[in-house]
């Protein structure tokens, strides 16, 4: 059963990482005019296109299980700047403090799971076990 686990919560956890891969490229510019309201001007398209790259690679390496602590790291570094940046609820005005502070507890749940990802594993269930277990 922890097998079976493991590998649905990497596909749940996986797909957060690569829809917001989709969706900032799908929505590029307005992704860019986002970031300016928070205050990134320097670098955006390079800035913008590394964040995609490290969801894209992250996610798919969870996804598949294959070097599995290598993409949670990847997705780690993209995640927790943001999580900062974007849901900083202390900074925000009382109306919207409640929606941003548990938007931000949301964030820091995903970490966690990412950094559970990181110590233990693929799991069973990967294609790292499948190379490991099948002879050429």
């Amino acid at each position: 059963m922890k097998d079976v686990t493991d590998l649905i919560a990497r596909v749940l956890i996986a797909c957060i990482f690569l829809f917001e891969a989709y969706d900032s490229m799908k929505f590029f510019k307005s992704t860019k005019e986002l970031m300016t309201s928070y205050g990134i001007t320097w670098q955006q398209d390079l800035l913008l296109t590394g964040a995609i790259i490290l969801l894209l690679l992250g996610g798919i390496l969870v996804l598949v299980g294959y070097r599995s602590g290598l993409g949670a790291v990847l997705l780690l570094l993209y995640w927790i700047p943001v999580t900062f940046i974007v849901h900083s609820w202390w900074n925000d005005p009382i109306e919207i403090q409640r929606a941003e502070s548990i938007a931000f507890m949301k964030n820091i749940a995903i970490i966690g799971g990412l950094l559970m990802i990181f110590v233990n594993g693929s799991g069973r269930y990967s294609v790292k076990r499948l190379f490991a277990t099948t002879k050429v």
